[in-house]
């Protein structure tokens, strides 16, 4: 038995499901999950394929970024990963997809904007995009620099509120209390980001939803006095 057990099959076990809602292609993308007491995340080894991968394959690092556990070498976008647990407080797992509707606003440089009540329920606003990287932050650091870019372009902005960014020409990366719930968020960018997609379609210039239906949306589901769902 490992100390580890607990978070590396949570792990493995919303890795799995990229896959499973084609989040991703080939093996792009990537999920980590966290124990804040002990200080340490398990994530996806590099490359490895999601029909290969067993539990045992996960790798455990802590948050200096040492490798504790596990023989294979950890996702290239491990610094990342360690660098938003490092900043955000709250978020237990976070999932990095290259899920192709999600990926057009990266790569056109725009963020998402609330257009309805399928975002709002959700994302409390639009889902940022980060500026690009400079040449020499993508030289020097690349991957823990994108973490930084993540960070900058949060510091005004809640994380536990809005737990999706787009980084510029790359891909999101998602984030919530558990792989699973983690996952569900990944899920539902995707959703919203095709239907943006084909909103745009049909009206260009569509305006983002009015502020108290983003309000109502994301606050009876979310807020202190929630409603939705079962207690």
């Amino acid at each position: 038995m490992s100390n580890y057990d607990q978070i590396k099959a949570e792990c493995y076990e919303a890795n799995l499901l990229l896959p499973e809602f084609k989040l991703i292609d080939l093996t792009f993308g990537n999920v980590s999950v966290a124990d804040p007491d002990q200080g340490v995340f398990a994530i996806k080894p590099s490359g490895v394929d999601y029909t290969r991968l067993s539990e045992s394959d996960i790798v455990v690092i802590d948050l200096e970024g040492n490798i504790v556990e596990g023989t294979l070498r950890p996702s290239s976008d491990t610094p990342t990963h360690r660098r938003l647990f490092q900043a955000f407080a709250g978020i237990r797992s976070i999932v990095h997809t290259h899920s192709r509707n999600a990926v057009a606003f990266a790569q056109a440089g725009r963020s998402l904007p609330c257009l309805g009540t399928t975002h709002a329920d959700y994302f409390y606003g639009e889902v940022p995009v980060t500026r690009p990287l400079t040449a020499e932050e993508i030289r020097s650091a690349y991957e823990w620099e994108t973490g930084n870019v993540i960070v900058e372009r949060f510091t005004a902005l809640d994380p536990l509120a809005i737990s999706a960014v787009l980084v510029h020409g790359h891909a999101p990366f998602v984030w919530g209390p558990s792989g699973k719930k983690a996952i569900e968020n990944a899920v539902a960018l995707e959703i919203i980001a095709e239907m943006a997609l084909k909103t745009f379609q049909l009206d260009p210039h569509v305006p983002a939803v009015e502020q108290h239906l983003l309000d109502k949306h994301y606050l009876r589901k979310h807020g202190a006095g929630a409603y939705y769902g079962q207690a």
